[in-house]
C-alpha cells in the first residue's frame, strides 16, 4: 500500500474549504466545518463471519498506524489515542455531541489526532468497523470544530 496517496488526501483534508457540506468524491461524510473521508475501504466484510472480519481491522488498524507515523514525521506527535468510550457515556446521558466527532464516536474506537502547526484545523486517523453492515474504513477526518 502506497502511503503517499493517503497523505495527498490528507495533505487535500487539510487545504478544503470545510464551509459548506458537499457530498463530493470519496466523502464517508461531510458537514459545515467538517469531512470525513475514506481513505481504503474493505470489500465483502458486511455482515459476514466474524472473525475474518476481525483479522481485516488488524490490518486496518496497521495501515492507520503507518499513515500515522508518517504523520508524527512530519507534525510530531501531538495528541495522545483518543479513546471514543468517554464520548460514548456522554450520548448515553443524552449529551449532543457535534460532527464529526459522534459520527466517530460510533463508528471507531479511537482516532489519532493532529493539528498541524500553523493551522486551525484538526486532523484525525481511525478505523471505522463498528457497524457490521458497513464495510470497515480507514478514516482520515478534517474539522474546524474542536474536539470534544
Amino acid at each position: 500500500m502506497d502511503s503517499a496517496k493517503y497523505l495527498a488526501a490528507i495533505d487535500s483534508l487539510c487545504a478544503r474549504d470545510l464551509t459548506a457540506a458537499d457530498g463530493g468524491s470519496g466523502a464517508y461524510r461531510s458537514g459545515p466545518g467538517y469531512r470525513i473521508e475514506s481513505l481504503e475501504v474493505s470489500h465483502g466484510t458486511r455482515d459476514g463471519d466474524a472473525a475474518p472480519r476481525m483479522a481485516i481491522v488488524g490490518d486496518f488498524y496497521a495501515l492507520k498506524n503507518r499513515i500515522g507515523q508518517e504523520l508524527d514525521d512530519r507534525w510530531g506527535r501531538q495528541q495522545r489515542t483518543w479513546g471514543m468510550h468517554t464520548l460514548k457515556v456522554r450520548l448515553d446521558r443524552g449529551e449532543e455531541i457535534p460532527e464529526p466527532w459522534f459520527t466517530t464516536s460510533i463508528v471507531t474506537d479511537d482516532l489519532d489526532l493532529w493539528q498541524p502547526p500553523g493551522s486551525d484545523r484538526w486532523i484525525a486517523l481511525g478505523v471505522g468497523y463498528r457497524d457490521e453492515s458497513d464495510e470497515i474504513h480507514v478514516l482520515a477526518v478534517a474539522s474546524d470544530i474542536d474536539p470534544v
